[in-house]
């Protein structure tokens, strides 16, 4: 298949009926593992192809037939996701232990990996955690840290207020650039449908699990070789956060596709495959002994060191690892917890503000309450997450502690509420609270939830 077919427009029954005309796997999918399909030669190396927030793995589709000429290529689709069963996974080491998983259970020990934004943080979690298993990485549209976890979370109330379909309608405007959208129809419309029937709850659970995700102080014991990615005009995840992955990870180059945004792959799909085989041919490493330390050391064998792609359609640029640095020791104290527990709940924007106005008189209460309200209390594990909002809602509403009862309304959202059921709350401490109480709580919550739960447009 040549560059100029690969780059041709998209059509997704034609997609689906050439691949249909393909050898190739689809699982039965137990809760602890992942949908997922085979192409290529039983025999060959496995290519692992990891997608999207909101995508299947059709996103791929014009990479597997010139990958799959080399490569066992492997594609899954996230819980949730394409008809995939809707086990959600709350944390991208979850997702990649059903990863993992999935493949023990296959056989397969060693294999390459290419991943696209959430994807790419399935990739870079294996490659932290089981380097012995990753044999080559490609980090597409990724990032050490995906925004900010407000943001996230907020997505996901928004998702629970409204569903998938204000997402589904916005998601062109993220994953392509403009002109690319208005010329191919067909493809808007697919992202659009490919949105809309994900599973709500495990696309909540997504976002979940990219609002926590951040390797941004473990990039440097990411030791494979690595290609990161990166539309030109990816506004989502950009060329800074690109930068900011080559900067962090020793063995590590940068590829900036023109003309592209988010979803690259789709948009790019001719200079996105020969970026992938040129650097799985060449960076494709296994295992071997050391003598001289003692420790394995990885080697990239002497047949996959040939270029087969011209140096035009790879603009790889080296560029030199930042210092690393020192990992902390010992378990973190209750302040550590709290703090992360206080993010999580308030958010990094309201817990910064707080925390950039306290000085010397107020800064030890500051302490105090992440330490001991957040720390001792909010981590307890006797109630949820849920319930302690539920119980903080209806004190803060006895004690008439309107600007209070802002922040936890908020919070309360986040924590996975519905605006039904905080209103169930509120009508609650009307009976035992007073009615002038809830009267005022009514209008602050109301107004909050208003906020939280409008789409973005």
């Amino acid at each position: 298949m040549t560059a100029g077919t690969r780059a041709a427009g998209f059509a997704p029954a034609v997609w689906d009926a050439a691949m249909r005309e393909r050898v190739g796997r689809v699982s039965e999918t137990p809760p602890n593992t992942l949908q997922f399909r085979f192409d290529g030669p039983e025999d060959a190396p496995v290519l692992i192809l990891g997608p999207s927030l909101g995508t299947t793995w059709h996103m791929w589709d014009r990479q597997v037939p010139e990958l799959a000429e080399q490569w066992r290529v492997f594609r899954f689709d996230l819980p949730g996701h394409g008809g995939a069963p809707a086990h959600p996974a709350g944390s991208v080491a979850d997702l990649a232990e059903r990863l993992l998983a999935t493949l023990d259970g296959l056989g397969v020990q060693r294999f390459g990996y290419a991943g696209c934004a959430l994807g790419g943080a399935i990739g870079a979690e294996l490659a932290l955690r089981r380097p012995d298993r990753l044999a080559s990485l490609t980090l597409i549209a990724a990032s050490p840290r995906f925004g900010s976890a407000d943001e996230f979370r907020r997505r996901g109330v928004v998702v629970r207020t409204n569903g998938l379909d204000p997402i589904a309608r916005t998601s062109p405007e993220r994953w392509f650039t403009g002109g690319f959208a208005a010329a191919q129809p067909a493809i808007t419309e697919w992202a659009v449908q490919m949105v809309r029937t994900t599973d709500p709850g495990c696309y909540i659970a997504a976002c979940e699990a990219l609002a926590s995700f951040d390797i941004r102080a473990e990039l440097g014991r990411i030791g494979v070789p690595t290609l990161v990615l990166v539309g030109s005009d990816d506004e989502v995840t950009g060329p800074a956060e690109a930068r900011t992955l080559v900067a962090g990870i020793p063995d590590a180059r940068l590829a900036v596709v023109p003309g592209a945004s988010h979803l690259v792959p789709v948009e790019q799909p001719a200079a996105v495959t020969d970026l992938l085989v040129r650097h799985f041919s060449t960076a494709w490493s296994q295992p071997s002994f050391d003598t001289t330390s003692g420790r394995m050391a990885v080697v990239a064998p002497a047949a996959h060191r040939a270029s087969t792609v011209p140096p035009q359609m790879s603009p790889l640029a080296e560029i030199a690892p930042a210092p690393q640095p020192e990992a902390l020791a010992g378990r973190p104290d209750a302040y550590d917890v709290g703090i992360k527990v206080r993010r999580e709940v308030l958010g990094d924007a309201h817990v910064d503000r707080a925390l950039s106005q306290a000085d010397e008189f107020s800064g030890d209460f500051q302490e105090f309450v992440t330490r001991y309200a957040w720390g001792e209390i909010w981590d307890r594990p006797g109630l949820d997450r849920r319930s302690r909002s539920c119980v903080t809602l209806t004190a803060l509403v006895a004690g008439g502690h309107l600007e209070e009862l802002a922040f936890h309304v908020r919070a309360a959202l986040r924590n996975g509420l519905t605006p039904v059921e905080i209103k169930e709350v509120l009508l609650q401490a009307a009976v035992y609270c007073g009615v002038p109480a809830a009267n005022s709580a009514f209008r602050v919550a109301q107004q909050v939830i208003r906020e939280e739960t409008t789409p973005h447009e």
